[in-house]
């Protein structure tokens, strides 16, 4: 948690330093801590829980997970009751909700040992208020916490030092297994799932102006593919592709991605590709034919530089 910490303070004031103020070994600190810790969660994706390298496999019924998902996300806080009620049980009758925490709550306790009065062996340690809870854990990593540092670390020097830069978002994006508690439904958990997915295509697009600038196609393919699994109507990755594939002239490619894209959003989004979108495509296609010539039929000249519209690097 100190590196991450760290990381946290300097992305509030626009800087990424270690305890002596070397933003480099701050980072590395981060990226290649092997050090196992107390607890470890992973949120993105499917959810675990190791305490001291063992994982929490039997939760007991009721809302105990939930309630240990939502707490750790803000460690430290006093949650007041009504606020978890409403997080974890908005549709039932508080009365109902109220005896529902308190089973939750025990339930809690006696599955990862967080005795209300000191930590156990795990180093958690869940404390009550008078008006609510807060959960306390001495040495915990979470993938959240580490993919969020490093996305916006990475994002600060992009543009200034594209290998720093580079490995920082692809370390990011290493973390980046599945939505944030996949399957799951709660307002609270779709408000974050939509927040980290956001930081996840701000980290991708930055990695696709990269690979356009350096005119890294085998990079650039990845990259739109990538994001395509996250969000499969982000038209502009299908843009990205078309001109990509436009630019060695595999007009078939051109067509295919474009098919698909208005495929998918009519039929899921009920909209038409943007303008933008029609005209790459008639402009790759057009520009891809030669005139025709008296001593033949026309030719396709494939470019020979990946040299891709304004409006795809937005």
């Amino acid at each position: 948690m100190a590196n991450q910490r760290a990381f946290r303070r300097g992305r509030e004031d626009g800087r990424v330093a270690g305890p002596d103020g070397n933003q480099e070994e701050a980072m590395t600190a981060v990226v290649n801590d092997g050090v196992r810790h107390a607890v470890e969660v992973r949120f993105l994706g499917d959810f675990s829980l190791f305490i001291k390298g063992s994982p929490v496999e039997r939760w007991r019924a009721g809302k105990a997970r939930n309630l240990f998902q939502y707490l750790a996300l803000r460690l430290g806080q006093t949650l007041t009751k009504d606020r978890l009620y409403e997080a974890l049980w908005p549709d039932s009758p508080w009365p109902a909700g109220r005896s529902s925490l308190k089973v939750a709550v025990h339930a809690l306790r006696r599955v990862v040992g967080a005795h209300p009065d000191h930590p156990g062996d795990s180093g958690i340690q869940l404390v009550s208020r008078d008006f609510g809870y807060a959960l306390q854990i001495a040495d915990l990593w979470a993938d959240v916490d580490e993919f969020e540092e490093l996305v916006y670390a990475g994002l600060r020097v992009s543009g200034e030092d594209g290998e720093v830069a580079r490995a920082r978002l692809r370390a990011a994006l290493e973390l980046y297994r599945g939505d944030f508690l996949q399957g799951e439904t709660a307002d609270w958990i779709v408000e974050q799932r939509e927040y980290l997915k956001s930081l996840a295509l701000r980290a991708l697009a930055a990695l696709r102006a990269d690979a356009m600038g350096r005119q890294g196609f085998a990079d650039l393919i990845d990259i739109c593919r990538r994001t395509l699994e996250i969000d499969r109507h982000h038209e502009e990755s299908y843009r990205a592709l078309m001109a990509a594939h436009g630019s060695r002239g595999e007009l078939g490619c051109v067509r295919s991605w474009y098919e698909l894209c208005a495929r998918r959003l009519r039929t899921e989004l009920a909209v038409e590709p943007a303008r933008e979108t029609e005209r790459l495509l008639h402009s790759l296609l057009s520009r891809a034919e030669a005139p025709a010539s008296p001593d033949g039929p026309s030719m396709v000249r494939p470019r020979p530089h990946l040299s891709l519209p304004a409006t795809i690097a937005s």
